[in-house]
């Protein structure tokens, strides 16, 4: 094989490769000495380091019993311990649960629980939130926690917590476990609507094509670096970012979260030639004032999701670089993407990834294929066995609603234009997505409703007034006969038993919410509506939600 060029260009006969430690120890094998992973401005680790740290950790938590396909919550930020724990629990056959780091109360507890998960690996910080919800998460009994300090065990009354640190000190005898392309290597949770967030089952090959996705349409190599700004718990950072850098053999360097202010000085400074943004990352990066630097980088491509056509033309000239579209989720990897040889063309998401994934646009009711240019649901489904979510955890009558007619059905409305590239339009389902995060509205409408002066309330999506196709969150409240409550003394109540990007941005008190005769409520009829002058907001009103 080239290194320099890209390694798959044709379809492979033997995927036993497609397993994420197998990759990281033949990266080890041929490129042991280069660098892999770096985290900020700390000295960079090679793909050797990270391979023996790997197999440190597998054998440590070999003595825990840790059993081939056993669910494993990793609630990490974005530090050297999560990419270890993910190549050790590949090593090891064991499943990853990736778990937000800003979940907490029935978020966080409802993770644990549909994973089954005995076993979690979590960031000190996040203890408090553990020791909330441990009367509700029976099952889990050993957290071994990073940063672990004397006094933290002090709240817990069952669950066992144990030092992080002592993982790393395992042997480094080569472990034995034979993990196969076919079995499960994830869980990560995605928005529910009418339900609790679904758990996402991901095969170790759905894992790698991810990665493969963008070394193929991204043009990756060896001598790439790729800044990684996004949370590693997200498919976007762990799985197209990461292990893209894996595949391709190239550097990643990962930094805590997304700063805007920052992005150029560290695209500069650490010579990146690759990035990702998503939602309003682009947008939040225009906005910040004009400088000379902007042009002076090696940034070549920022693979974009999506690129707002109302700035991307004045991005890609002030910043001397490309913005490449794509379009997919965390059930159906990344099946479309724009070509790198195509011109620039508003809008677009791009054409298929032909070689392992089918698309197309269909009647929402019918499942008949729509002609070209005419607005439908876009659905997928793979031309490789097991890259695809192999189903929801625990919720098979989920999987079968979705993978209705032997196509997976995305919930986007979108359509196909006569030369074949596709236009992302909007949701159809009932779903939200706010600052990269896809939220259920049904767990976000049980803390209000636990609220003692709140009936009913319903939870709908608005949109975002910043370019980029996201959502603000718009709570419908209906309050008990003869209570009272003002809109801040909702949020507060909302603010410590949910993540910081599920608090409702706006809220509207009725008399009583749109209703079927069935008594659904009318979830399309509160979009429609909006906001409207009874409407309070929380920016406007100067109501601040901090990111803890």
């Amino acid at each position: 094989m080239n290194p320099s060029k890209p390694p798959h260009s044709e379809k492979p006969t033997d995927k036993s490769g497609w397993v994420a430690d197998r990759v990281l120890a033949g990266q080890a094998a041929r490129r042991g000495g280069h660098p892999f992973l770096q985290f900020g401005d700390a000295p960079p680790h090679t793909f050797s380091q990270v391979d023996t740290l790997c197999t440190r950790v597998a054998n440590a938590l070999l003595t825990h019993a840790v059993a081939q396909g056993e669910r494993v919550a990793v609630m990490l930020p974005n530090t050297l311990a999560y990419c270890t724990v993910w190549f050790a629990l590949s090593r090891l056959g064991a499943v990853h649960v990736a778990v937000n780091t800003g979940y907490k109360g029935i978020f966080l507890s409802h993770v644990l629980n549909n994973s089954g998960a005995r076993l979690m690996i979590l960031e000190a910080d996040y203890l408090p939130w553990l020791a909330e919800v441990e009367p509700e998460v029976p099952g889990l009994h050993t957290v071994f926690v990073s940063g672990l300090k004397p006094g933290d065990a002090a709240p817990f009354k069952r669950i066992r917590l144990l030092d992080y640190d002592t993982l790393t000190q395992g042997g480094t005898a080569p472990v034995t476990r034979t993990v196969q392309y076919q079995d499960p290597g994830c869980i990560m949770y995605t928005s529910g609507t009418t339900g609790p967030s679904k758990g996402v089952l991901m095969p170790q090959a759905h894992l790698y094509l991810f990665g493969l996705g963008e070394v193929d349409n991204l043009a990756m190599t060896e001598r790439d670096i790729y800044y990684i700004s996004m949370p590693l718990f997200h498919a976007n950072a762990m799985l197209m970012q990461l292990y893209g850098c894996l595949i391709a053999g190239c550097k990643a360097v990962i930094v805590p979260q997304f700063s805007a202010s920052r992005w150029l000085d560290d695209i500069r400074r650490h010579g990146v030639t690759i990035t990702n943004t998503l939602g309003v990352m682009t947008e939040f990066i225009y906005r910040q004032p004009p400088r000379p630097e902007d042009s002076q980088h090696r940034l070549r491509l920022i693979c974009a999701v999506p690129a707002p056509k109302e700035i991307a033309r004045d991005f890609m000239r002030r910043f001397n670089t490309r913005l490449i579209e794509g379009y997919g989720m965390t059930e159906v990897n990344i099946p479309l993407y724009m070509p790198l040889d195509a011109p620039y063309r508003p809008g677009s998401c791009g054409k298929p990834y032909a070689r392992y994934f089918e698309v197309k646009v269909v009647n929402p009711d019918t499942d008949e294929e729509q002609p070209r240019g005419v607005l439908g649901e876009i659905v997928v489904r793979p031309r490789e066995p097991f890259g695809f979510m192999q189903g929801y955890n625990a919720m098979p009558e989920k999987t079968v609603e979705a993978w209705r007619n032997l196509w997976f059905h995305t919930g986007d409305a979108g359509r196909q234009d006569e030369e074949g590239y596709f236009f992302f339009v909007d949701r159809i389902k009932d779903a939200l997505r706010v600052r990269g995060e896809n939220l259920s509205s049904f767990e976000i409408e049980a803390v209000l409703c636990a609220h003692p002066a709140i009936e009913e309330a319903a939870v709908v999506a608005v949109k975002s007034d910043i370019a980029g196709g996201e959502d603000e969150i718009l709570a419908c409240v209906v309050l008990k006969s003869g209570q009272r409550l003002t809109p801040a003394a909702l949020l507060d109540h909302c603010v410590p038993r949910m993540p910081y990007f599920a608090v409702p941005r706006y809220v509207e008190f009725m008399e009583s919410l749109p209703k079927t005769p069935t008594q659904k409520v009318r979830k399309g009829q509160l979009r429609e509506q909006g906001r409207g002058p009874l409407t309070w907001d929380r920016d406007a009103a100067g109501y601040r939600v901090a990111r803890r």
